[in-house]
């Protein structure tokens, strides 16, 4: 069974960086798409982007474009997420997925939340 565990959320100041990290186990993670999607209070689940299994990432959310990067170790089976110059907007549960051989992401994690104060 596919578990992902995310950690590194937290309250940071805007303009602030935080990392996010999503454990993997359960599965050959460097045979996966690791994706991020995050969802603030009363909004859509939005999706912040991607990578590869060949380490290629895509950041698809417009309004984080340039300060949002997607990487990952393979070694140790986990998945990064840097969110740099932090803006309250921001503020939402992030969300680790995986998927493998579909369209759709078959995998999630509990979700951590980031909180970014003005």
């Amino acid at each position: 069974q596919v578990q992902l565990v995310e950690s590194g959320g937290g309250l940071v100041q805007a303009g602030g960086s935080l990392r996010l990290s999503c454990a993997a186990s359960g599965h050959t993670f460097s045979n996966y798409v690791m994706g991020w999607f995050r969802q603030a209070p009363g909004k859509e689940r939005e999706f912040v982007g991607n990578i590869n299994a060949g380490g290629t990432s895509l950041i698809a959310l417009e309004s984080v474009k340039g300060r949002f990067t997607i990487s990952r170790d393979n070694a140790k089976n986990t998945v990064y997420l840097q969110m740099n110059n932090l803006k309250p907007e921001d503020t939402a549960v992030y969300y680790c997925t995986a998927r493998f051989r579909t369209i759709t992401y078959q995998h999630w994690g509990q979700g951590t939340q980031v909180t970014v104060s003005s």
